[in-house]
């Protein structure tokens, strides 16, 4: 049995067997994309993307427009080295507000070491998180706290007035609340809502929320030119859905999901990232 054969078996040929050429020819083709990945997970799928996103919004205070958030989430067991690298960098712009999307290193007291690192992100309206899947939140709010960086978690916070932002619990470990995480925000507020985990959006209601910021998924890890990624459904119960980059709620609210920044498993056109997002006001 060849490559052919499997391939036909597993239903991914379902044509006319193919003459000699022709099967030269896929074979080709496909060392040829074994090979982009490989050298893809070598080089770019090692360094950290700082992306720039753009979101438009009318309900965005008119004199907020311009404002710049960095998310930082999934940092995992980034060492300390490349955590000043992200910091270096960050200080390097001008960053209105730090999101930290949760999921950060934990073993042998290293969330302390990481919010000292990451607290040293000069910002004008501070720094905020929550907690991921893999912390223990007790231990990582009071790193949070001890390095003026503020725990959220099902609550939130007037940054602005008229920007309100809001933070969840991790839907694996706690019970994520949004209706208590927005409690105190005013109806005309714009509403930022920071979630580790995006399948919370499908699994309550998000119709006040104007923006929903994720992590978790790591941009499917190992995938397909990074479009499809088979263990995606390990981690999301929606599979692709929340893959990486803009999505929807189950309520039709923007959701944007990070890649995450750590490199703790080997990476496949999942680059790690730091994202830049700028709010734009849309009248």
């Amino acid at each position: 049995m060849d490559i052919y054969d499997i391939l036909k078996g597993v239903g991914l040929i379902i044509i006319k067997p193919l003459c000699k050429t022709e099967r030269i020819i896929l074979y080709s083709v496909l060392i040829v994309i074994v090979l982009v990945h490989i050298i893809h997970a070598l080089t770019l799928d090692r360094t950290i993307e700082y992306k720039e996103v753009s979101f438009y919004s009318a309900y965005l205070p008119e004199d907020m427009s311009g404002y710049t958030i960095a998310l930082i989430t999934d940092t995992h067991a980034v060492p300390g080295e490349q955590l000043r690298e992200i910091v270096q960098e960050l200080n390097g712009r001008q960053i209105d507000l730090l999101l930290l999307g949760g999921d950060f290193p934990s073993a042998g007291g290293a969330e302390r070491r990481t919010m000292e690192i990451l607290s040293q992100v000069n910002t004008t309206d501070g720094i905020y998180g929550v907690e991921g899947n893999h912390d223990n939140y007790s231990m990582l709010f009071l790193a949070m706290s001890a390095y003026d960086i503020v725990p959220l978690s099902n609550s939130g916070v007037h940054i602005r007035e008229g920007f309100f932002l809001a933070g969840l619990e991790d839907l694996w470990n706690r019970n994520p609340n949004i209706a208590a995480a927005t409690a105190d925000a005013q109806p005309e507020d714009f509403i930022l809502l920071l979630a580790h985990n995006p399948d919370v959006t499908m699994r309550q209601d998000t119709t006040d929320i104007d923006l929903i910021l994720s992590g978790h998924t790591h941009g499917g890890q190992i995938t397909l030119f990074g479009v499809l990624a088979p263990g995606v459904h390990l981690v999301s119960r929606y599979g692709q859905r929340f893959l990486s980059g803009w999505s929807e709620s189950r309520d039709g609210t923007p959701v944007y999901v990070s890649n995450g920044a750590g490199q703790y498993m080997p990476r496949v056109f999942a680059r790690p990232q730091v994202i830049l997002m700028t709010l734009y006001s849309e009248q």
